[in-house]
């Protein structure tokens, strides 16, 4: 949950004092499946890492660059297009780099206005002033045009909105005032509980304009949220809920930075991908994870065996990230056969060793499965960190997801 600013948000533990890395659990995958059987992952020493390939370097990046949530887009000739946010405090924004990973690749920085977006390379109109945009997934849609989705931050604004073009250059927010998703603490879900009863403003904000109307329970989510458009055009989208817990329960841990909310993972549904009338808990703790265990996103990648994804894997007791792999036919039933890190994290002082957040979707490129990753070096809750605290994007890859080494 973001209580602060996106740079605390971002942070994440390595290892806390009686916690083991997850990464250092037995591997249990190697044996092929048969029909009908979730098929296992390949284990964690078959990726590769390729170290940090994008890392700030303009001042209006600040300390932090993360690629959470935001696609990694082949270009041909081994050249990408990296979406990604700026994360340091108050500079969020959103950008994108071109060029071949371990080389030098040209930022291009959205440029946002209240009124019809400017000609520029990356532009976002209709944004109103003082709105900052973080989190960006895009989307060529079946029609052709693009789309991108983002969360804005502002003063009483924390809500998920929907920008369109037809040049994949100049966006225009699409509605403001009628958003994709809200946050709790965004001005139009004060006084409103979320359909699991969270509420964190009792009295509505005397802020809200009049034309804009109260959040729908059912729109009322945490940040990280990934959106996909479906081969029959319909759209599926995966955002996390925040779930209470009373003191005096195992899973009410004071030193994180929302006690007393746990986090789970919703799958909505919609015909044109602004309006999402279905919701469903798809990812939440069971008797097979520890107290302490949450979940932080669900990034998914369709292959020809169904959907793997990768789950946020938050040890809130140790404050540490992982990326854990699990599988679905459907989208709505994910097993999770394996309950632990699919990537290791560095050793400190590794700039992955507290965290890893994993982009928007894995992709095959050039015969290997590629993963690029936002990396960070401190706790979550802020209290730690190995050196000074830094947002990386890294990368790795693998030639096969599953055990039994099929390509596909």
């Amino acid at each position: 949950m973001r209580m602060v600013s996106r740079r605390v948000f971002l942070q994440t533990a390595c290892v806390a004092a009686g916690a083991a890395p997850l990464a250092s659990c037995s591997w249990s995958g190697s044996r092929q499946s048969a029909p009908g059987e979730v098929p296992m992952p390949c284990a964690p020493t078959a990726w590769q890492k390729h170290g940090v390939i994008l890392e700030p370097t303009e001042p209006w990046e600040g300390d932090g660059i993360e690629n959470f949530t935001s696609p990694a887009e082949p270009l041909g000739g081994g050249a990408w297009r990296l979406w990604y946010s700026v994360s340091g405090k108050r500079r969020n924004g959103l950008a994108y780099a071109e060029g071949v990973p371990g080389e030098r690749m040209k930022k291009v920085l959205a440029q946002c206005s209240p009124g019809e977006p400017p000609d520029a390379p990356f532009a976002i109109g209709g944004l109103p002033e003082g709105w900052r945009p973080v989190q960006v997934v895009h989307l060529r849609l079946r029609n052709g045009r693009h789309r991108i989705y983002f969360w804005a931050h502002g003063e009483g604004i924390l809500r998920y909105l929907a920008a369109d073009s037809s040049d994949g250059r100049r966006y225009r927010v699409l509605n403001p005032l009628r958003p994709v998703l809200y946050h709790p603490h965004d001005r139009a879900a004060h006084g409103v509980a979320s359909p699991d009863g969270v509420v964190l403003h009792r009295e509505p904000s005397r802020n809200r304009p009049a034309e804009e109307p109260l959040a729908p329970s059912r729109l009322i989510s945490n940040d990280a949220t990934n959106v996909y458009q479906l081969a029959d055009g319909t759209f599926e989208m995966y955002s996390v809920a925040l779930v209470p817990v009373p003191k005096g329960d195992p899973a009410y841990i004071e030193f994180d930075n929302a006690p007393g909310l746990i986090r789970v993972v919703d799958r909505y549904t919609s015909e044109d991908g602004l309006h999402f009338e279905t919701r469903e808990r798809v990812v939440q703790r069971d008797g097979g994870d520890p107290a302490d265990q949450q979940f932080y996103y669900l990034a998914v990648t369709w292959t020809g065996r169904g959907r793997v994804g990768v789950l946020g894997h938050y040890r809130c007791a140790a404050q540490t990230m992982d990326v854990e792999w699990c599988f679905s036919r459907d989208g709505v039933r994910w097993e999770r056969p394996l309950r632990q890190a699919w990537l290791a994290r560095g050793a400190s002082p590794a700039p992955d060793c507290y965290g890893i957040y994993a982009n928007h979707q894995l992709v095959r490129q050039g015969g290997r499965w590629h993963l690029f990753y936002t990396a960070v070096n401190s706790a979550h809750n802020g209290r730690d960190a190995c050196g000074p605290p830094r947002d990386v994007i890294m990368l790795a890859t693998t030639d096969s997801l599953w055990a039994d080494g099929a390509r596909d």
